[in-house]
């Protein structure tokens, strides 16, 4: 393969979702993509989020929720909405750039103790692993 997928993970806050989406594919496809991640309201990257990832060895402590509007100059292969808010605000990127939505539950929304609420994250991020990652590994294939 001459170059890298080139992806952008959207939702809402950027703060849950599409962060673990990030660090997820960044982590196991980073020789092969360059991942980004953004919301459409952004807000920032939300606690549980960074502890369910540091659980799996992924560190995203360093990440910043960033405005969609940020990538819409960039040259995307691929945008993929995680919820559904994002998936009817998405803007139009210019140049083809491919659609596709695999929408997760909000862990923001979860409440009880520390624990219920960090259960739900786990739960999000196996998701997205077991949905989200081999969508992006076939992209990845047909790229090349």
């Amino acid at each position: 393969m001459d170059r890298k997928l080139r992806v952008l993970i959207l939702c809402t806050g950027n703060s849950a979702r599409s962060q673990m989406a990030e660090g997820l594919i960044r982590h196991v496809l980073g020789d092969r993509v360059e991942v980004y991640s953004a919301g459409t309201h952004p807000s920032r990257v939300n606690p549980f989020a960074i502890r369910a990832m540091a659980e799996i060895g992924i560190d995203i402590s360093g990440h910043r929720s960033k405005r969609v509007e940020e990538f819409l100059d960039k040259d995307l292969d691929l945008v993929i909405t995680v919820c559904s808010d994002a998936e009817e605000n998405c803007p139009v990127f210019p140049g083809r750039v491919k659609r596709a939505h695999i929408g997760f539950e909000d862990p923001a929304r979860a409440t009880g103790s520390d624990e219920e609420i960090l259960a739900v994250f786990r739960r999000v991020r196996d998701q997205i692993r077991e949905r989200l990652l081999p969508f992006v590994e076939q992209q990845v294939e047909a790229l090349s």
